[in-house]
């Protein structure tokens, strides 16, 4: 059985054309969101572990090593199994800098560029076995398929197939730091076909040739010897090799920290795949003993590695044959697609970018896009290459263990990035150096040249590839490479900068960026420094991009803002371009101030930040403590009293409520500012406190938009520890309405002074007046002379108006003495009322040519208190008469009712103030001048209104459009009727 090259070809084209098309739709949003980031679909994308080794080749090692095999996926399900101490550390890195390779990783975790080139080089050539075992399991599996006789012709074409969709998925985006929601789904997609495919064909298998589970089992008890590798035990040292290379290919290999890390578009995915690739592979491990027995069952016409295929020929079932092939194309195609993306990425930020960078003038986002084009093709021309260079003779299993080795040597690196801060980058590299060597000497160069074994020089031990010995090549690699990486970096010093790399990469520890002045201060600064190294339109462009990822205005100019700027320039730059590149751009081109070293400090709000942030992760002591740092942080923030902290930089720290109230200055505006950059009147009050040196300031008096206000400042230092920066806690107290209370106390008790004295010299004037009317009497009566008559009758009618004069300033002078529950309904004539008030206020310096106009009909008469009433009236028209201009006129009317008489005060002067009149009956509201008023005249006229059952209203202004009119609403007297009968 055989088919025609054409039609392998077509369906070649047909799967990477399905491929592209799931991969394209979910770009233009035609697969929903909610699909594209679940969980599930991460998961899958996860598949592109499974390569052609886990279609074609495993089945071979199987049979070679029995069980062993497992070790392919047990391996990395430990991985998986370790994830929140493993892969979600690294997660945590990747995503908060923009990391999008392992040679990123290194770059930043060492502060060297030469780490990640080091890093990028070894993991090309360590790649190259394995792209080269994707090539040659396809162009087999055609070969055995057609029968055709030039299989690098054949590898050469599947090649050239892969530049073109590889370059389609990925390089179609300007930089590695964009998520690939395509790829995603697409892998996802692929991993889907492999899954089917295998599970379906072991099924046929299965049933078609052994009718069913039990079948097989009774078969494989009774050709044991067909299968004698299944006997080897599991305690070997290949097992336990193999499970290490592969429990460190989740994060070593580059398509799986592609998918893993770079390409994760929901983080809580993770937890998922904790579980859900084990299961996965689980599956797919599953079908490997069912395909192997069905081979050996059929004595398939190929080697066990293409027993997957063989089994389909053997039988003449076409449709085996194309699940078998289109399995092994689903694999070899995804895994290079990923693979040739990462590497693309890796060489272009490490070992293009450190030696040539573009021109300013150009447009880099297009000369990074068509580099990365050229970059993917020359990997697989090179992987083609070196298939070529091999003439299509290794086993599938030679290739893979090579490939999977050589990235071993990465796995020193990672765990000292993670848990081990005093690493350095000497250690790194010659630990690299070391185990890529023995590599190298051990296993690549034997692969390549045939040679069956080779003697180190230094060691004197032969080592080969070939049998069982090639664990020995992967452990003495690997034990030489941790053992150069520990002593070296105990032997030499860490520099600052990877002092603080460490403690940002270090699972137990929180990143804590510094406070350190920038030189420069506005995003437009920002924009014109990158624009040298970048050119403008990309600089606007990266600069906009930052501010949108903080959520922060073009227009900020908080250092704290600022320095949070050009961190994320940092991280998206290294997305772009590489962290090492990144890093020497921004320290050139956005530098900190030189000479502060003094100065540099933790940034505490940026903690306080991510402690919010991380809060909900945080579990036992760490949980209790972050809940006690939350409650005293509550604690500052619901204070009376308004309280700032400042650094010795005097950078605002925290700026508590009761702050943003008597300022108007919000915190999310104002923390992370300087003292020296928040708005006046605050600046100049609060900067000269800070820098006097006495703790305390008494009762400052404030001009904030035109209102007078009393503010009382104290302030502590706060002493410099090992573990706390020092800095200033500054308190204020709103001391205006005590200020105020006080001031018409002080007022109040003058005029309560002025009251006795005038009551005492009333009182004292009583007597005389007496006197004086008594003699008026006696002069008219005794008196013969009409002219004597008349004068004593003028005389006493002088005597009796100075009387009601004295008797009301008693009367006004004792108000609320003699105050009643409720007043008595005496008559009261409202005219003859009012004229007394107006003849008290005649005897005022203020008339000013104030004109009273009682326009009250002589008849109305309220019921009540005379006296009391008279103190409204006396009130309401000096308050009137206060407010009136010179030579105006002052109205008072009265209208009736049935039941009650609304007597209305009008003037001619300014209006009250809208803010006050809702407040005006209240005690100490005036609108006249400091010392000029208490606020309890119209406090006690509505005490007395209330008092007669009446109410009071204000209308200002009035329908004149000025001045305002007082309505004083009263009860009317009722007469009793007594009838003759009562009598």
């Amino acid at each position: 059985m055989s088919f025609e090259l054409s039609t392998l070809l077509l369906v070649t084209l047909g799967y990477l054309a399905c491929l592209f098309l799931a991969a394209w739709v979910t770009e233009r949003g035609l697969i929903p969101s909610r699909l594209v980031r679940h969980p599930l679909t991460y998961v899958l994308s996860l598949g592109v572990y499974a390569s052609a080794w886990a279609i074609y080749g495993s089945v071979g090692f199987a049979h070679h090593y029995g069980m062993v095999f497992l070790a392919y996926y047990l391996g990395i399900c430990g991985a998986f199994f370790l994830a929140p101490v493993l892969l979600a550390p690294i997660l945590k890195i990747t995503r908060t800098y923009q990391l999008g390779s392992l040679a990123d990783l290194f770059a930043f975790r060492f502060r060297s560029s030469w780490a990640g080139t080091l890093s990028t080089a070894l993991m090309v050539i360590a790649i190259l076995p394995l792209l080269a075992l994707q090539i040659q399991a396809v162009a087999d599996a055609v070969q055995l398929l057609t029968h055709h006789r030039s299989p690098e012709a054949l590898a050469l074409g599947f090649c050239l197939l892969m530049i073109l969709f590889s370059i389609l998925f990925g390089a179609r985006h300007t930089s590695s730091r964009e998520r690939h929601e395509g790829l995603v789904f697409a892998i996802a997609f692929e991993s889907v076909v492999k899954l089917v495919a295998m599970v379906a064909l072991s099924l046929l298998a299965v049933y078609q040739f052994f009718d069913g589970p039990e079948g097989l089992e009774r078969w494989l008890e009774s050709n044991q010897s067909l299968m004698p590798a299944l006997e080897y035990s599991l305690e070997g040292g290949p097992w336990r090799t193999l499970l290490l290379v592969f429990f460190a290919s989740a994060v070593t290999m580059p398509h799986m920290f592609h998918m893993i890390f770079t390409e994760n578009l929901n983080r809580r995915a993770l937890l998922s795949a904790s579980w859900g690739m084990p299961l996965f592979l689980l599956v797919l491990s599953l079908c490997v003993i069912p395909i192997l027995a069905s081979g050996l069952f059929l004595n398939a016409p190929t080697n066990p590695e293409y027993f997957t295929l063989g089994i389909g020929i053997g039988a003449e079932s076409p449709l085996m044959s194309l699940l078998a092939y289109i399995a092994g194309l689903s694999a070899s195609s995804g895994l290079i697609i990923v693979t040739t993306l990462a590497l693309s990425a890796m060489v272009l930020n490490h070992l293009v970018l450190p030696f040539y960078q573009p021109s300013a003038k150009g447009n880099i986002y297009s000369w990074l896009g068509w580099t990365r084009r050229i970059l993917i093709s020359t990997i697989i021309l090179a992987s083609y290459g070196f298939y070529h260079l091999l003439q299509s003779n290794q086993d599938l299993s030679n290739l893979a263990v090579v490939a999977f080795v050589g990235t071993l040597q990465f796995l020193p690196g990672i765990l000292a990035t993670l848990y081990w801060p005093t690493a350095n980058r000497q250690g790194f590299i010659a630990g690299l150096l070391a185990g890529g060597l023995v590599w190298t000497l051990a296993m690549l160069i034997p692969l390549i040249t045939g040679w069956q074994q080779i003697t180190l020089p230094l060691f004197d031990y032969p080592l080969a590839i070939d049998g069982d010995t090639w664990n020995t090549a992967a452990i003495l690699s690997l034990s030489l490479n941790s053992l150069v990486f520990i002593v070296i970096s105990m032997l030499t010093r860490s520099s600052a900068e990877e002092i603080s790399a460490a403690s940002a990469c270090a699972v137990d520890a929180m990143n804590r960026p510094q406070r350190r002045e920038l030189s420069i201060q506005t995003p437009q600064e920002f924009q014109q420094q990158l624009g040298k190294p970048l050119g403008a339109r990309i600089a606007q462009r990266e600069v906009n991009q930052a501010l949108r990822d903080l959520g922060l205005g073009y227009n900020e100019k908080r250092p704290y803002a600022l320095r949070r700027l050009r961190d994320r320039i940092q991280a998206n730059l290294s997305g772009l371009m590489g962290p090492s590149v990144a890093q020497e751009i921004v320290d050139n081109f956005l530098p900190y101030k030189e000479g502060v070293a003094g100065y540099i400090t933790e940034d505490i709000h940026f903690m306080e930040s991510r402690l919010e942030d991380y809060h909900h992760q945080l579990s036992g002591m760490a949980a209790e403590l972050d809940g006690l740092r939350r409650y005293h942080r509550e604690t500052l923030k619901s204070l009376p009293m308004a309280v700032c902290s400042l650094g010795e930089d005097q950078e605002i720290l925290m700026w508590n409520r009761v702050m943003e109230q008597i300022t108007g200055i919000e915190s999310s505006e104002i923390i992370g500012s300087r003292l020296g950059d928040i708005p006046p009147p605050w600046r100049e009050l609060l900067q000269g406190f800070v820098e006097d040196s006495a703790p305390h300031l008494y009762k400052q008096q404030v001009d904030i938009l035109g209102e007078q206000r009393w503010i009382s400042l104290h302030k502590a230092a706060i002493s410099a520890t090992q573990t706390l920066r020092s800095g200033t806690i500054v308190l204020l107290e709103d001391l205006t309405d005590t200020k105020l209370l006080e001031e018409k106390l002080v007022h109040s008790e003058r005029l309560a002074s002025i009251g006795r004295l005038a009551a005492g010299v009333a009182h004292e004037i009583g007597n005389p007046i007496t006197g004086i009317a008594c003699l008026a009497q006696e002069m008219r009566e005794e008196a013969d002379n009409e002219e004597f008559r008349d004068m004593a009758q003028q005389v006493l009618g002088q005597t009796q108006r100075v009387t009601r004069i004295v008797q009301s300033l008693v009367n006004f002078s004792h108000s609320g003495t003699n105050h009643q529950q409720n007043a008595p309904a005496d008559p009261v004539n409202m005219r003859v009322t009012v004229n007394e008030a107006i003849d008290l206020l005649s005897l005022s310096r203020k008339e000013q040519g104030i004109r009273y106009n009682n326009q009250i009909e002589a008849q109305l008469t309220a019921s009540g208190d005379s006296q009391r009433l008279l103190q409204v009236f006396v009130n309401l028209l000096s308050n009137a008469r206060d407010a009136s201009p010179p030579n105006s006129e002052i109205t008072i009317s009265c209208g009736a009712s049935e039941h009650t008489l609304t007597l209305s005060v009008s003037d001619q002067g300014s209006g009250i103030p809208e803010g006050i009149r809702d407040t005006l009956f209240e005690p100490f509201v005036t609108t006249k001048d400091p010392g000029k008023g208490t606020g309890l005249g119209l406090a006690l006229v509505y005490s007395i209104i209330e008092e007669h059952f009446g109410k009071i209203e204000v209308v200002s202004p009035t329908e004149s459009g000025r001045g305002t009119c007082i309505q004083v609403t009263l009860p009317r007297y009722q007469q009793t009727i007594v009838s003759p009968e009562s009598h």
